[in-house]
C-alpha cells in the first residue's frame, strides 16, 4: 500500500516592507525566512501583514506553522494591520497552530496573548548579543535532540522595544545581560525570539546604515557597533536548527 506525505505548509506574516538593499541582494526578506528555516519538499506563502495583507481565516486549518517577522513597527501600536495581526495571532493560538515571533514578533505575540511590551529601558541593542539559555528547562521537544547546542549563543540583535511581562503561563527560557526576555515559550506551539536568527552580518550592515541615515541611531554609535562585529559571528547554524526544530516538530 502506497502512503502519500502530506505537503507541509507554513506562511510568513511579514510586518516590515523589504529594504531596497534586501530586494537587490535576496530577492527579499521572505527568501531570507525560507533560506533560513524552509526544507525541501515545503510550501511557503507570504503575507504582507504590514500591508494588510492576511491569511483568509477559513484556510488556517492548512498551515502546519506560522513564523512573525521584524517590524519597524511598535508592537504595542494600535495601527490596524496590529490590531488584525494580534486577532489572528489569537486565532491561532486557540488552533494550537505552531507560530514563531522574531523580534517584532516575539512581542506582538506577546501582547496578543495578554504580557506586556514597551520601549528598552535600556535603550536599543544592535549588534552581537550572547544569549543565555536556561538550564532548568521543562523538557520542550523542539529542544530535544539539541544537546550539542551550546547553553550561550551569540544572535544579532536590532530592536529598542522589549518584552516587560510575558504571557500568563508563558516560560522564559532565554535571558541577556540586557534583555530579560529574549526567548519565551508557551507550551509546544509558541515561540519567541527577540534576536533575528534569520539575519546575516550583511543585512544588519545595511539596516545600522539606514538607522544612522534616518538619524534614529547616532553616527559615532553606528560605527562602533559595525567595529565591534567585525571581530566576532552569530550563532545562525544552531539558531536555525531550533528555530526548525519547533516549526517541524509533532
Amino acid at each position: 500500500m502506497k502512503i502519500e506525505l502530506r505537503e507541509r505548509r507554513y506562511a510568513l506574516l511579514l510586518a516590515t516592507r523589504d529594504s531596497e538593499y534586501v530586494k537587490e541582494v535576496y530577492g527579499g526578506y521572505f527568501n531570507v525566512f525560507v533560506a533560513a528555516f524552509g526544507e525541501e519538499g515545503e510550501r511557503w506563502d507570504l503575507f504582507r501583514v504590514v500591508e494588510g495583507e492576511f491569511p483568509n481565516i477559513n484556510e488556517l486549518y492548512k498551515y502546519d506553522g506560522f513564523v512573525v517577522s521584524g517590524s519597524p513597527y511598535d508592537a504595542y501600536g494600535n495601527d490596524l494591520w496590529i490590531l488584525k495581526l494580534c486577532f489572528l495571532l489569537r486565532t491561532l493560538y486557540a488552533m494550537e497552530k505552531k507560530v514563531l515571533g522574531i523580534c517584532f514578533g516575539h512581542q506582538v505575540l506577546c501582547r496578543s496573548l495578554g504580557g506586556k511590551v514597551g520601549k528598552s529601558y535600556s535603550g536599543w541593542d544592535i549588534g552581537l548579543r550572547k544569549v543565555k539559555i536556561a538550564k532548568d528547562l521543562p523538557a520542550f521537544s523542539f529542544l530535544q535532540g539539541l544537546d550539542d547546542i551550546p547553553t550561550t549563543l551569540s544572535i544579532i540583535q536590532c530592536h529598542q522595544d522589549e518584552v516587560w511581562e510575558v504571557p500568563s503561563g508563558a516560560k522564559v527560557i532565554a535571558f541577556s545581560d540586557k534583555t530579560g526576555v529574549e526567548m519565551f515559550t508557551i507550551g509546544e506551539h509558541i515561540l519567541g525570539i527577540q534576536g533575528h536568527p534569520e539575519y546575516t552580518k550583511d543585512i544588519l550592515y545595511n539596516l545600522i546604515d539606514r538607522l544612522s541615515s534616518n538619524n534614529s541611531i547616532g553616527m559615532g554609535f553606528a560605527e562602533d557597533v559595525k567595529s565591534r562585529l567585525k571581530c566576532a559571528e552569530p550563532d545562525r547554524k544552531c539558531w536555525e536548527r531550533i528555530c526548525r526544530n519547533f516549526l517541524k516538530g509533532t
